[in-house]
């Protein structure tokens, strides 16, 4: 078993796509437009609608993180109840990672040495993902 979060992006996801590829090295799998899918008479895309992403799939790091417009309404999107968590080899990656994730975010807690790591911080990024950027510990923390 699997398990891979879900997220929309409210119109934004192309932008998402762009910015986690960049932050983070992502590489896109797979993106459908809703223009790619196949006509339902009973739910007809509008033509304003047609690049919208209708699914995405990106591979960051060996996890598959599945995306979408969504609704494609606009507006703010609030992502509550969890946190994407990205687990660093080293103290200079982490910083690396926790830097281009919090570019027009909000640090909720900077990167630091914490008591089980040499770095660990917490951000809500442009989208409004919360993430936890965490060193792998490799002994005690320096």
């Amino acid at each position: 078993m699997e398990i891979q979060p879900y997220l929309y992006f409210n119109g934004r996801c192309e932008e998402a796509i762009a910015f986690y590829c960049s932050a983070l090295g992502a590489q896109e799998l797979l993106k459908l437009r809703a223009k790619d899918a196949p006509p339902d008479p009973a739910r007809p895309v509008p033509p304003e609608h047609a690049d919208k992403i209708l699914h995405a799939t990106l591979v960051i790091g060996t996890t598959h993180v599945l995306m979408s417009d969504g609704d494609y309404r606009g507006g703010n999107v609030v992502h509550a109840g969890f946190s994407l968590s990205v687990t660093a080899d080293d103290r200079a990656s982490g910083e690396k990672y926790f830097n281009a994730l919090s570019e027009g975010g909000q640090v909720t807690m900077p990167f630091q040495q914490t008591f089980w790591t040499s770095g660990f911080g917490t951000l809500i990024d442009r989208f409004g993902v919360p993430w936890m950027v965490n060193v792998r510990r490799e002994g005690p923390a320096a």
